[in-house]
């Protein structure tokens, strides 16, 4: 009984891979891997983007339940603070009406910007999208609710 620790029949040039062999299939990979990656990213973005807008929409529903409990919105003063932690000197909160601080930060990280209108009829919720600028273009552009048109 042979004790071997190769199979019978195969010699040490035929046991295991080149150097050669191991270059092709780290390249195939790396190809893939570049061809891949811009679209992975794109929609990356993309779901961020939406996420975004669905979060906005979120947070003034938020800001409508404040105002029909407390009879206005916040002020420019109190935030969107005011979703999380009762103003002084409110009546009628009966809040948290945001169920988590991290709500009220953008996808990217950032505080959504808060504008109540100066009459006091409405507001827009803001954030800067994935550059943290105004404007901007595609998924990257600013995120705006409600939107001041098409």
């Amino acid at each position: 009984m042979s004790r071997s620790r190769r199979p019978q029949g195969v010699n040490a040039k035929e046991a295991g891979y080149t150097l050669t062999e191991m270059l092709v299939v780290i390249g195939v990979i790396a190809l893939i891997a570049a061809v891949l990656t811009p679209g992975l990213m794109q929609q990356m973005s993309r779901a961020r983007y939406k996420a975004a807008q669905l979060q906005l929409e979120t947070v003034a529903s938020d800001i409508e339940l404040f105002r029909g409990d407390v009879g206005r919105y916040p002020t420019k003063d109190e935030g969107l603070q005011a979703l999380l932690k009762e103003p002084a000197g409110v009546e009628g909160w009966a809040g948290p009406y945001a169920k988590d601080a991290r709500l009220i930060n953008d996808p990217w990280g950032r505080p959504i910007l808060y504008e109540p209108d100066p009459t006091g009829r409405t507001f827009h919720v803001e954030s800067l999208g994935a550059t943290g600028k105004a404007g901007g273009t595609g998924t990257d552009r600013a995120i705006r609710y409600p939107t001041d048109g098409p």
